[in-house]
């Protein structure tokens, strides 16, 4: 199946490549190197859209079309896989379940200053006992005084270092399962929450990775968002666009690890001619390209599935289990094919590959996304 990309979407794509080139590639290595994105840079996104891309233009969004959503963020991959990831868990996770949860006055206050990008936010599920099994965290809320009071402590929260509001799961019918969890709008500075140091990681060290404690947090009824022990259910949802993300973001590191193999192939000489005349080095770029493109069809269809509001779980975890693999394995093989000065951080491809290590963890891991496919697939088996 083809497809082609509307003039909107070029233009979009266009657009973030052109910014990207500019206002980011230039100093990815050193944010990368200061562990840092500068705050300023997400003003600057938000005045391209991008900090409410799927978020409707009443809503302070650029209210633009799926697609185009994860074209933007490949984009931004290309030049940095530490922004697309904070963009991407703001977007999708963040300002997606305020705009697909929220009450009209929920969204007028946190999710207008969000998708303007003059906010950032973050989202929290995960804990340190309940990663893959996020049904089994610990973190509590129950009624007091008007609200509600939250305890407990969550792991791993993308932004959470920079962000001004949480979108928080904790459990409100503890016996209730995944069944009794439910999400809370937490702002920055309520007491009672904390944030932890910034976790210094392997890949994407300029998108702060933090933990929150929840030390009897006092949240007014009015910032539930959707309804009580709805929380889950709602998380899934975002997970599944989220994933697709994911996927494009892989893709990004991917074409950018493969855009450096080939220019150094091309000009590097060893016994008298460059490294592209070898055959090893060819069909490590042919593999690259194959799976690259392959990877983008899977992305392509799971994201206008997600665009028509067709049932695509299955779809969305198949795009980004290939696609988070594959973006490892070209990452793997430009590093490979720059030798030893691809082992340091002059040649960036180094950053490609630590960067391209989360996409097979990070909101589901691969061996997660292989069991939600074959549940799917032996749910509708044929008796």
């Amino acid at each position: 199946m083809e497809f082609d990309l509307t003039d909107d979407q070029r233009q979009i794509q266009e657009a973030v490549r052109a910014f990207s080139a500019a206002e980011v590639a230039p100093y990815a290595s050193k944010w990368d190197e200061e562990q840092r994105l500068p705050p300023e840079i997400y003003q600057k996104l938000g005045g391209l859209g991008l900090m409410g891309m799927t978020v409707p233009e009443d809503h302070g969004g650029a209210g633009v079309d799926f697609i185009s959503s994860i074209l933007a963020i490949e984009e931004l991959a290309y030049a940095h896989g530490s922004l697309a990831l904070s963009v991407a868990a703001h977007n999708s996770l963040a300002c997606g379940q305020i705009e697909a949860s929220g009450t009209p006055e929920q969204k007028a206050k946190f999710l207008v200053p969000l998708a303007s990008g003059r906010k950032l936010g973050a989202w929290a599920l995960t804990e340190s006992v309940s990663g893959s099994d996020a049904a089994g965290m610990r973190s509590t809320a129950v009624p007091a005084r008007g609200g509600w009071e939250l305890n407990g402590s969550k792991q791993f929260t993308t932004n959470g270092a920079a962000a001004d509001l949480y979108v928080i799961m904790v459990k409100t019918d503890p016996a209730a399962g995944s069944h009794g969890i439910t999400a809370f709008i937490v702002e920055r500075g309520t007491p009672g929450l904390t944030v932890g140091k910034k976790e210094d990681k392997l890949g994407m060290r300029a998108s702060d990775t933090v933990s929150l404690t929840l030390d009897h947090v006092h949240v007014p009824s009015e910032n539930l968002l959707g309804q009580p022990g709805h929380g889950f259910i709602d998380a899934l949802a975002r997970l599944d666009r989220g994933r697709v993300g994911i996927g494009g973001m892989a893709i990004g590191l991917g074409r950018a690890a493969l855009d450096a193999a080939v220019a150094y192939a091309g000009q590097r000489e060893q016994f008298g001619q460059s490294l592209a005349s070898f055959q090893a080095i060819q069909w490590m770029i042919a593999d690259s390209a194959t799976e690259l493109e392959a990877a983008q069809l899977l992305v392509l269809r799971a994201a206008s599935l997600q665009q028509r509001s067709l049932p695509c779980t299955k779809e969305c975890a198949m795009a980004k289990l290939f696609a988070s693999e594959a973006g490892l394995r070209v990452t793997d093989r430009a590093l490979q094919i720059h030798g030893g000065y691809g082992y340091i951080r002059e040649t960036r491809v180094e950053r490609y590959f630590r960067d391209a290590r989360l996409c097979t963890i990070g909101e589901g891991t691969s061996e997660i996304q292989r069991l939600v496919i074959a549940r799917r697939i032996l749910e509708t088996a044929r008796p």
